[in-house]
Formats: structure tokens, C-alpha cells, sequence
């Protein structure tokens, strides 16, 4: 790939605006970076279709209320070596989630540039990103042959075929003291939405990180606001 196309695949990112069933959150992969390090021990199986991450850990001893601000870390690339992802890529990626987290959370909360008493550190890396294959997959949704096919497949595999994904994984620290306060790893893939069908190779990926975000800036806000506890999570 060639910056050029990273940069064709940012601007195409940026002009997405489609609503409702283009992202779905599905199991997620066993972690495989060390984005989470020695506390993805921590971490247990979430409900995924009540909109909860596949892995998550909430701090029992967390004072969620005292937080009033947060602190929004640049999002991180953790593809390995063998990536098929360009690095010109990876950065549009994790600048184009950066910009939703800002987006969510600063709607919510004052957005800091320097930790203190009261902030959130929020860290998110890409640890796994499936680019989609636009025209084969309209194609697959709307040939009736084919779209028996595409049912068959997205029950084995929990994706619709020719359709992307990305997989993250997040962390939430007293920006003070370091405590861990939660963490999590989510999946989100493409839908059999013809919406979704005909966006650009990373529009799926867009539409996983604007879910994403929007989700725990929301879920966050509710610990925060006392309007939900960890296990009435997530809260729309």
C-alpha cells in the first residue's frame, strides 16, 4: 500500500455517516499483544450480545464518582511484525479513533492534558483490524445464491463474509496515582447492512471505533454520574 491510498482510506473515514446496524460487537480473539500487560489477568468473559465487552474488569474498591475529567491517551497500533496492515494505515487508523474518542468523551467530560485528582486516563489500542472487500461483499448480500452462502458463513465465523472488524483493547487509570480502574477488550464487525455494504475498505473498522467510543464514554459518564454501577453496564 502506498501512503496515497492511507490517505484516500482517512479521507473515506472521515466522510462515513451512515446509521444504525453497520457494527455489531462480536467474541473477541484471544489477546495477543502486551497493550494490558499482567493485568489482562484480571480480565473475564462479558456479554456480548447485551452490549457488554467479550473481556472486562471493573476495580471493586473504584470511587467512580470522585472523576470529573479525563485524559485521552493517543491510541496505539499493536499489530505484530506480520501485520498486513501498512504503516501508513495503521497511523490513519489510530488517528481516525483518537478523533471519535475525543469526539464521545468530550461531551461528557472535560477533556485535561495533564493527569491531576479527579482525571481518567483513558488508553485504547488496535490489537486486530480485518479490512472489507466492498463490491464482492454487496454482491454477496444481494445475489440470493450467494446470500445463502453469507448466512451459513456468518454463523460459523460471527462475521459477514467480505465484511471488516477491528478489535481493541482499553484501559482506565487514575491519571494521579496509576490504579487501575478498568479494562477491557472489545470486537465489533461489519453487518449484512447494505449501508454498510459499499463503504471503503477500513469503513467497517470506522464504524467498530465510533461504537466503541461512543460506548464507554457513555459507560464511564454512568459510573461517574452514580447512574450505574459496573454490573448495570452498558447503559445506551
Amino acid at each position: 500500500m502506498k501512503i496515497a491510498r492511507s490517505t484516500h482510506a482517512l479521507v473515506g473515514l472521515t466522510l462515513l455517516a451512515v446509521a444504525c446496524a453497520t457494527s455489531k460487537g462480536a467474541d473477541v480473539k484471544a489477546p495477543t499483544s502486551s497493550f494490558l500487560g499482567p493485568d489482562a489477568r484480571l480480565l473475564t468473559p462479558g456479554d456480548v450480545s447485551k452490549g457488554q465487552a467479550g473481556l472486562r474488569y471493573f476495580n471493586p474498591a473504584a470511587q467512580w464518582q470522585q472523576y470529573k475529567s479525563v485524559l485521552i491517551e493517543p491510541v496505539t497500533f499493536w499489530g505484530d511484525e506480520t501485520s498486513k496492515v501498512a504503516p501508513s494505515d495503521q497511523q490513519a487508523l489510530a488517528t481516525y479513533f483518537k478523533g471519535a474518542l475525543d469526539k464521545e468523551f468530550g461531551e461528557k467530560f472535560q477533556v485535561v492534558s495533564e493527569p491531576g485528582p479527579g482525571v481518567v486516563r483513558v488508553q485504547f489500542a488496535i490489537t486486530d483490524v480485518e479490512a472489507a472487500t466492498p463490491g464482492l461483499r454487496t454482491v454477496a448480500l444481494v445475489v440470493p445464491q450467494l446470500r445463502t452462502v453469507n448466512a451459513v458463513q456468518s454463523m460459523a465465523t460471527g462475521k459477514t463474509v467480505f465484511a471488516g472488524g477491528l478489535q481493541a483493547e482499553a484501559k482506565f487509570t487514575d491519571a494521579k496515582t496509576g490504579q487501575l480502574l478498568a479494562a477491557a477488550v472489545g470486537r465489533a464487525v461489519g453487518t449484512s447492512s447494505l449501508k454498510a455494504a459499499a463503504q471503503v475498505e477500513w469503513g467497517d473498522a470506522q464504524f467498530a471505533m465510533d461504537l466503541f467510543s461512543k460506548r464507554a464514554a457513555t459507560n464511564l459518564y454512568a459510573l461517574t454520574s452514580g447512574t450505574a454501577t459496573p454490573a448495570q453496564l452498558p447503559v445506551e
